[in-house]
């Protein structure tokens, strides 16, 4: 039995065109500055995002963690959404290691920061010398545990403007911006506008087997070089991942709208499931957010017997459940996962019956 793998598009593997670009990838030393693959995974990179550099890093964890380190001091502050990647799911590196204060900013059910309350947060007095160390304001895009709710650039635009009225960064995690820019039908630069830097992962659906790329000016990306290195993130030979890396914005951006449309049927098939709650409305990318409301079964239940059929599911939080598809999960794969979800409710609704 083949397991349908929904827990993250984390689990796509390589294509054969990026196994075989990895074996023939020109080398060099990259923390030199000599790996010529690299380099122009780097450029591409930035060029997508309209910045004018790049830097490869290993992970998205670390992407994040590298810039917020170089955009603010031990002592300064980074507001991110109260639900972000960065609050929740990133140990707190920015705090633990870079001696960052975490300020949790609530935001809405689309995932976007509550202006009122970021405002309410800046400093009534810039020239007091406590908040004189440079702070940062972080979005993410698409909102993860929104669901994968894209952001478009009215709402980015938004959050620059309270920033940048109080001489704040903004640094945007975008994960996944290539699912936000095919979901909203634009390029990617029209939504890293509105940020200084601007982080995405190759490993997720564009498929790469590793990394992400950090993107900015040429003296942010600079200094981001200088806390890789501190964190132990020189890869030396990574022409290796990057060739991968180049296939993938090469190939994988436009499919990505495939596996929007796996996720909207899989939400219209859930939602027929009694016992199920979703929105099939609110799935715009590749993710399905949704709940048990059948007293009967929780939903840690529902995962561990899914799982039991081949149907791999994870938490979200609040109760949330989230299914995510990606190039590894075709039609059949969703039909089969609903399937599945409405065999295990079903079982449990003719046990109590």
């Amino acid at each position: 039995m083949e397991t349908v793998e929904l827990r993250s598009d984390t689990f796509t593997m390589p294509t054969g065109a990026m196994l075989a670009a990895m074996t023939r990838a020109p080398l060099g030393d990259d923390v030199y500055g000599e790996d010529p693959t690299v380099r122009r995974l780097e450029e591409l990179a930035a060029d997508r995002l309209g910045m004018a550099a790049g830097c490869l890093m290993p992970s998205g964890t670390m992407a994040n963690l590298a810039t917020l380190m170089a955009l603010t001091p031990r002592g300064g502050r980074v507001f991110a959404g109260r639900d972000s990647d960065i609050y929740v799911y990133e140990a707190h590196g920015a705090s633990v290691l870079g001696g960052i204060a975490l300020d949790p900013v609530g935001t809405d059910e689309h995932g976007r920061l509550d202006l009122d309350e970021l405002a309410r947060a800046m400093p009534e007095d810039p020239d007091d010398p406590q908040f004189s160390v440079p702070a940062v304001v972080c979005v993410e895009n698409t909102a993860n545990r929104a669901g994968g709710i894209p952001l478009g650039p009215a709402d980015l635009a938004e959050v620059a403007a309270v920033a940048r009225a109080n001489g704040l960064a903004v640094h945007m995690d975008g994960a996944r911006v290539f699912n936000a820019a095919v979901a909203l039908g634009l390029a990617p630069a029209e939504l890293a506008g509105h940020a200084g830097s601007v982080q995405f992962c190759l490993s997720k659906g564009l498929s790469a087997p590793v990394g992400s790329v950090v993107t900015g000016s040429r003296e942010l990306i600079g200094r981001v070089r200088r806390v890789r290195k501190m964190l132990g993130g020189g890869m030396r030979q990574a022409g290796v991942l990057a060739a991968a890396g180049i296939e993938a914005l090469d190939t994988m951006v436009d499919r990505l709208a495939e596996d929007h449309e796996h996720a909207r049927v899989l939400a219209d098939g859930l939602a027929d499931i009694p016992g199920i709650e979703v929105d099939p409305a609110r799935v715009r990318t590749n993710m399905v957010r949704f709940r048990v409301r059948d007293g009967r079964l929780s939903h840690r239940s529902l995962v561990a017997e899914a799982a039991g059929k081949g149907v791999r599911l994870a938490e979200l939080g609040r109760g949330h459940l989230r299914a995510v598809t990606h190039r590894g999960v075709d039609a059949a794969a969703v039909t089969r996962a609903v399937a599945v979800v409405a065999a295990v409710m079903g079982a449990h609704g003719r046990a109590a019956s």
